[in-house]
């Protein structure tokens, strides 16, 4: 699932829920805020103008998260055992940055306003497996992310993996971050970016959607910064969350055939892996009756490189490879018909046993 974040503090009434109606148009169903701007000299009229944004987001069948600290807490006059305000503001979820005692997050987990309790998945305390002993209600607990505005204090990939495995392996549902390269407006004064993983700060935003998916660990991706770009949403909202799809910039010498034997098929790498390519063979036996001939044949295979095999060879023609490290094209057997785009050769190591997966062109999304 996709979402958004909102801030109404900062930006007019009026574009945040112009926001809101462009992003429910391509399908975003979570909406992200935060509280931080309360006060107890203005939360009546912040309050009110929350309000206000939420329930155009409900009439829009998007469900609101607000983030949540103690501090929020006593602002409000709230307790962690009467929730209605946040339900009465439209949110159907809060977001606790902070841990309690466990007890307390299953005692939530429970109560009356029927609220979801996501808690903050950027932590390894072991709080998730004490708050599991306390037998929450799993049905409405989840795990969300950080996002870090200032560069170079995003999670490490290795970290956010231990964390998220966690959960999953508890069967709670996770959400984490990605940035916009367009929205310059988070919750705090200063951000460069506001992503959860430090290696996609200033990846294109849907290269950062298709990593977190490959993953297998996050259900729910959120732009953590506003206002995304109409072209962000938009590509965001084409993009298949159920598989990886890889963009390759096709060489000139493609020809149609090549062409259609990477778009126009499902992939899946076989189970006996290598190290050296990410082999799809069943897409060949569609193609053993036609012929493809010799064509961009190159002396040494690169990382990226997407390849078919030609006539010469054998039973082992239509074959397609994606390259993992350089290796000699032997007797140029392989046709080199493109190369994934450089951003997302990272997301090579992601094709797993089995794995499905399928090929766009690059530039049908410029």
């Amino acid at each position: 699932m996709l979402g958004i974040s909102v801030y109404p503090t900062k930006a007019p009434t009026e574009q945040s829920i112009t926001y809101l109606k462009t992003a429910a148009k391509y399908g975003f169903k979570r909406v992200f805020a935060s509280l931080l701007d309360v006060t107890p000299e203005n939360k009546d009229a912040i309050l009110a103008q929350f309000k206000k944004v939420f329930t155009v987001a409900n009439d829009l069948g998007m469900s609101v998260t607000i983030d949540a600290n103690p501090r929020l807490f006593d602002t409000l006059g709230v307790d962690y055992h009467h929730l209605g305000l946040f339900k009465q503001l439209g949110a159907s979820a809060i977001r606790l940055d902070a841990n309690f005692d466990g007890l307390t997050e299953s005692m939530m987990s429970y109560e009356d306003s029927g609220l979801d309790i996501e808690l903050n998945l950027s932590v390894d305390t072991g709080n998730i497996g004490n708050i599991m002993s306390y037998l929450p209600n799993k049905q409405r607990l989840s795990g969300c992310h950080n996002f870090y505005p200032q560069r170079f204090t995003g999670l490490d990939l290795d970290f956010f993996t231990k964390c998220t495995e966690k959960y999953r392996q508890m069967g709670l549902k996770t959400a984490a971050f990605v940035t916009s390269q367009v929205a310059t407006t988070g919750p705090h004064p200063f951000n460069d970016g506001l992503p959860t993983l430090e290696m996609h700060r200033d990846l294109p935003i849907v290269v950062q959607a298709k990593h977190l998916f490959a993953t297998g660990l996050i259900d729910d991706v959120l732009i953590s910064n506003q206002f995304a770009s109409d072209d962000e949403l938009k590509q965001l909202s084409q993009l298949n969350q159920d598989q990886l799809s890889l963009a390759v910039d096709f060489d000139a010498a493609a020809t149609p055939l090549e062409r259609e034997i990477l778009l126009d098929h499902q992939h899946f790498n076989r189970g006996d892996v290598n190290s050296y390519s990410v082999r799809s063979t069943f897409v060949k036996l569609q193609y053993k009756d036609q012929s493809i001939p010799v064509n961009h044949p190159v002396a040494t295979l690169q990382p990226g490189d997407v390849v078919i095999g030609n006539d010469s060879f054998g039973q082992y023609k239509g074959e397609v490879n994606i390259v993992k490290q350089p290796m000699p094209n032997i007797d140029q057997h392989k046709n080199v018909v493109g190369h994934l785009v450089a951003d997302e050769q990272f997301l090579i190591p992601y094709i797993r046993p089995w794995m499905k997966f399928r090929f766009e062109d690059a530039q049908a999304h410029k």
